[in-house]
C-alpha cells in the first residue's frame, strides 16, 4: 500500500479512530486529539508500519492502544516528578456542539459511570465491539490478547455492567429501556 493510499484510508477510519483514543484516554478530548495526532506521524514517518498481516483498522487501532497506553505512562511519570502538576480538562459550555450537551444527560452519565467502572480490559473489549463494530477476533488481535481471553472480557464486561446499571435503575429510579428476549437463554 503506497503513501496516497495508506493517507486515504486513514481518512476513511478518522472518526473510528477517534472514538478508540477518545476510549483509550478516559474520555479525555484533548488527550485523545494528541494520541491520534502522535499516531498519524508515526505512520507518515514510517515509525509504524502496516505489514497487511490484519484488516488496516485492527492494524490502526492497536497501534491507537499502544500509543495511548505510552502517553499515559509519560503523563504518570511527570505526574509524579512534579507532584501536583496535574491539569483538568475545562468543562464544556452549553453553547458547544448538541453531541456534547446530549452527553451531558442523566443516562449517558450513568451510562459513562458504569463504563468507567470496568476493568479496563473489559472496557476496550466492549468498546472495539459494540462502537468500531469489531469482532471479537479483530477486538483480540487489537487487544494483544487471544479469542477466548478476549470473550472472556467481552462476557464479563457485559455481566458487570448490567449489573451495575440494575443497580442504579432500582436506587436511582431510572428505567433502562431494554428489549426483553423471551427465547434467550
Amino acid at each position: 500500500m503506497d503513501n496516497a493510499e495508506l493517507k486515504e484510508e486513514l481518512e476513511k477510519l478518522h472518526s473510528a479512530s477517534f472514538g478508540w483514543a477518545l476510549s483509550c484516554c478516559r474520555r479525555d478530548y484533548a488527550e485523545a486529539e494528541e494520541v491520534l495526532q502522535t499516531v498519524y506521524l508515526k505512520i507518515l514517518e514510517g515509525k509504524a508500519c502496516y505489514r497487511g498481516e490484519s484488516s488496516l483498522k485492527t492494524w490502526l487501532f492497536a497501534v491507537i492502544r499502544k500509543t495511548a497506553i505510552g502517553e499515559y505512562r509519560k503523563k504518570l511519570v511527570r505526574n509524579l516528578v512534579f507532584l501536583g502538576n496535574s491539569e483538568k480538562p475545562e468543562d464544556v459550555s452549553s453553547a458547544d456542539a448538541p453531541a456534547r450537551m446530549f452527553e451531558k444527560s442523566e443516562l449517558q452519565k450513568q451510562f459513562r459511570v458504569a463504563l468507567a467502572k470496568l476493568p479496563s480490559r473489559q472496557r476496550e473489549a466492549l468498546h472495539l465491539v459494540f462502537y468500531e463494530d469489531l469482532s471479537l477476533s479483530e477486538a483480540a488481535n487489537v487487544m494483544g490478547i487471544s479469542v477466548g481471553s478476549a470473550r472472556q472480557h467481552y462476557e464479563r464486561g457485559k455481566k458487570h455492567l448490567r449489573e451495575w446499571l440494575s443497580h442504579t435503575e432500582t436506587e436511582n429510579g431510572i428505567v433502562w429501556r431494554r428489549k426483553e428476549t423471551p427465547s434467550a437463554v
